[in-house]
């Protein structure tokens, strides 16, 4: 996973890491520092919770996998324009 776009997907999205972790189903006592510890890369979360993560954030679930920064952001533009 690129943490950043973790972090990046939720700011963009206006959400807390706490409301972001309970949201995508973690429980509210851990959800902050879980979610903080996957945007700095401590740890990285399985692909269920990122599933859960990108259905929050409006985003695909590869777009926290794609390497290349300026694909993944061609391929979130194509995710966007397809819902619309």
């Amino acid at each position: 996973m690129i943490s950043y776009r973790l972090k990046s997907a939720r700011t963009k999205a206006k959400l807390t890491q706490e409301k972001l972790g309970v949201m995508a189903g973690i429980d509210e006592s851990t959800a902050r520092s879980r979610v903080s510890q996957y945007e700095n890369g401590t740890y990285s979360p399985n692909f269920d919770t990122m599933c859960h993560f990108a259905r929050v954030l409006n985003v695909p679930e590869c777009y926290f996998y794609i390497i290349d920064d300026k694909f993944a952001e061609k391929v979130l533009a194509l995710y966007h324009a397809s819902k619309a």
